[in-house]
């Protein structure tokens, strides 16, 4: 006979915060799972204890195989389903054999104590996560949930965000909510920059004012570019199209490759919040400028100086690749390129001679890419006296090269 796990939700009131139906089970059960400081809660429990700590593999197979003929009882802190264990213990075990009663979540006494209403917040786990990337998923929210932990405390998220120039929120910090260390505070993030705050915590992000919005298309004059050269950028109307042939997706991991002032890595970050882009440049002068833009439009996205292909090789398989400049190595790059690219993944190459065009299509052609080019002329307004008048960009070759599923 096999039992069903039960998986209770427990508040920082421990034992009082709970029902006498889950106290009983609790001491009922015969192995008690949980964090070090859930278990803390039943000194007087005197069963077989598991502590919860690193990875789960292990946990969750003992778990299963206790089940098999023992009643066990998992403690978990508020809603187990809330970047919780009630997730992974049903993939294991299957619906059918996990029974989970939630506690009050963090989220909501946090909301509570806020006295905000929470249903249109953006909420982002920051336990045991990089904070790579948290800038572009949040910027322009107007409430921001995110929960913290040891290493990514308020007081270093608050310097992460001053960063970015982001100073239209205002913060609110609930700590130890249900303890009697209780404490929630109202703070700018210029003050949480240097504040300390217990471990135990739930950071708010309220905007008080309009954060800046930069859609598709940004236009060029907006971005840091190399001087005296001013105007070596993949200009906005080639950008946006190079960007609609990447096929860009939220999660995409793309290469940038000679990223210039980083127009491109900018907006393909703006696509891909939850992915990883890396622009790849070898003119040091250009360097301030990719971080300039970075900070001025809130992505973060991996700078790499090198001149391609070289450090390729260092980084993730892409889904897209951009190819805005080669420093006379497109072939050696594109064989790089088409080894490392992903099933159904594209090539998207800016060519601005005729040598170059019929070089990418020949070499991805070879590779067995299905091979497309469109070749964009544009021409912008200009005012002369009372007049306007059109003045031509240079023209442009866009090579795309797409992967077949076959390959």
């Amino acid at each position: 006979m096999s039992y069903k796990v039960k998986v209770i939700g427990i508040g920082d009131g421990g034992k009082q915060s709970l029902s006498k139906q889950a106290v009983q089970w609790i001491e009922q059960a015969d192995l008690l799972v949980g964090g070090k400081r859930h278990l803390a809660f039943f000194p007087e429990y005197s069963g077989e204890k598991v502590t919860i700590q690193g990875g789960l593999s292990s946990i969750l197979e003992r778990i299963k195989q206790a089940s098999a003929d023992r009643q066990v009882v998992v403690l978990a802190s508020g809603d187990p389903f809330f970047y919780g264990i009630g997730g992974h213990l049903v993939k294991k075990l299957g619906r059918d054999r996990v029974e989970v009663h939630p506690h009050l979540s963090s989220l909501q006494l946090a909301a509570a104590r806020m006295g905000e209403n929470w249903q249109k917040a953006k909420i982002e786990s920051l336990h045991g996560r990089s904070l790579h990337g948290l800038i572009q998923r949040i910027t322009g929210e107007e409430l921001i949930i995110l929960l913290t932990d040891q290493h990514n405390t308020p007081r270093r998220i608050a310097q992460y965000l001053l960063d970015y120039r982001m100073n239209e929120y205002e913060a609110f910090v609930a700590e130890n909510l249900g303890s009697k260390e209780e404490r929630c505070t109202w703070w700018t993030l210029s003050e949480l920059a240097q504040a300390t705050c217990s471990p135990l915590n739930i950071l708010i992000l309220k905007q008080k004012a309009d954060s800046p919005k930069w859609p598709l298309g940004i236009s060029d004059q907006e971005f840091a570019q190399r001087k005296p050269d001013k105007g070596l950028i993949t200009k906005k109307e080639i950008r946006v199209v190079s960007l609609a042939e990447l096929r860009i997706k939220p999660t995409s991991i793309v290469w940038d490759i000679g990223a210039g002032s980083g127009s491109v890595s900018v907006e393909a970050t703006k696509l891909a919040p939850y992915g990883q882009v890396y622009a790849i440049e070898q003119n040091e002068h250009d360097l301030a400028n990719i971080y300039q833009n970075q900070r001025k439009f809130r992505t973060e996205f991996t700078v790499v100086h090198s001149k391609a292909p070289e450090k390729l090789d260092t980084l993730p398989d892409p889904d897209a690749i951009f190819i805005g400049g080669s420093g006379g190595k497109l072939k050696e790059i594109l064989q790089v390129c088409c080894q490392r690219l992903r099933p159904q993944g594209r090539i998207v190459i800016n060519a601005a001679t005729f040598e170059t065009m019929q070089t990418a299509q020949s070499f991805l052609k070879e590779k067995g890419f299905e091979v497309a080019t469109t070749f964009i002329q544009v021409a912008r307004s200009k005012p002369i006296a009372r007049l306007t008048r059109l003045e031509g960009l240079n023209p442009v070759f866009i090579i795309v090269g797409e992967r077949r599923k076959a390959d």
